[in-house]
């Protein structure tokens, strides 16, 4: 069991090497077909998680990024606070007491663990935003190949309508263990934000 339970789309996916960060996949979503474009005055970004100096650097990331494309955001630990429970019910709460007509929202749907098998290594215990031991490379007997075990996050973030109180847009990632916290946060959410501006759902509003 992880001993910190984040909410995995602050992640990027890196390469199991660990030396570098990609884009975070997003390996499936789905549009409401009832929107051609949006046209969000503010939105609220909300994250998942007990740690909330993850979740605090999630949301405010994901802020910067939204007002330098021109929205106004706000981050839903200024209206929850960290020891409030941070769900779809009480950040779309928080959405509409802000004044906001549009919310983001992120979860974990699941993890997995998977095994890889390469080069011998050096022992190391990698220690992330999931906690120590969530992923380890040691050297076999001989200099034989390494096992490496990590663990893979299924994150979902969503995007919704407060007013009308309906989903928007809906998008599933696929990460893995990082190195760099911050470096994965802001992949992430470059990641989703220029999705959201490519489909024309969020767009420049000052």
């Amino acid at each position: 069991m992880l001993s910190l339970r984040i909410l995995a789309i602050v992640f990027a996916a890196l390469a199991l090497n660990g030396c570098a960060a990609t884009p975070s996949p997003i390996v499936s979503e789905w549009r409401n077909p009832a929107y051609s474009s949006g046209s969000f005055r503010r939105i609220v970004v909300g994250g998942l998680g007990e740690e909330a100096s993850v979740r605090r650097n999630f949301e405010d990331e994901f802020v910067a990024q939204l007002r330098l494309a021109g929205i106004d955001a706000s981050p839903s630990y200024r209206v929850i606070s960290d020891d409030e429970k941070v769900d779809e019910t009480n950040l779309k709460q928080a959405a509409q007491k802000a004044g906001a007509d549009g919310a983001i929202f992120a979860r974990l749907i699941k993890v997995e663990q998977k095994t890889q098998y390469g080069p011998a290594y050096f022992p190391n215990t990698s220690f992330g935003i999931f906690g120590s031991n969530a992923g380890a490379i040691w050297q076999g007997p001989g200099a034989a190949p390494s096992v490496y075990r990590y663990n893979e996050y299924v994150s979902e973030t969503t995007l919704y309508d407060i007013p009308k109180n309906e989903v928007v847009w809906t998008g599933t990632v696929k990460t893995t263990e990082p190195e760099n916290v911050r470096t994965a946060i802001k992949s992430y959410v470059d990641t989703v934000i220029k999705t959201l501006q490519e489909k024309n759902l969020i767009r420049k509003t000052f």
